[in-house]
């Protein structure tokens, strides 16, 4: 495994312990300014870091006592010493105060990273989940995980 390899899968540990710890800023590092996010819920795009530090404050905000353990399966990535592609499925699962798991659901995830000041940084982010035939609705679990 090369160095940037290890700078990607660093980074989706600091992005679990930041949602855990529903710490905006440390979620915000792994962000270059410029960014462009593709999230799954309400919006096409989030255009810029300072746009997407609104929607992760307002999802950290919304959480009151809850909290989220985010988990990542078949992870692949792709390094290069400059630049690097991260697809992987992500679980998040909300806690009570008590430690309770009370929902959870799962998506697709890609982070496109570039180079900057020789920390790989996320320029794209991509989060989506299958649409059903039948109903057009989201497919919020994988068939046969949980």
């Amino acid at each position: 495994m090369n160095d940037p390899e290890k700078q990607v899968l660093k980074a989706l540990d600091t992005y679990k312990s930041a949602v855990l710890a529903k710490n905006a800023e440390t979620f915000m590092h792994l962000y270059d300014p410029g960014v462009r996010v593709f999230d799954t819920w309400g919006i096409w795009s989030y255009e810029g870091a300072a746009a997407w530090r609104i929607a992760v404050e307002g999802w950290f905000s919304s959480l009151d006592t809850e909290t989220v353990r985010v988990t990542f399966d078949d992870v692949k990535v792709i390094a290069e010493p400059s630049f690097a592609t991260m697809s992987a499925f992500a679980r998040y699962a909300a806690f009570s105060a008590q430690g309770q798991e009370l929902r959870a659901m799962q998506n697709r995830i890609t982070w496109v990273l570039k180079s900057r000041g020789h920390v790989l940084r996320i320029v794209h982010e991509h989060t989506s989940a299958p649409i059903g035939f039948e109903d057009t609705k989201a497919i919020l679990k994988r068939e046969g995980k949980s």
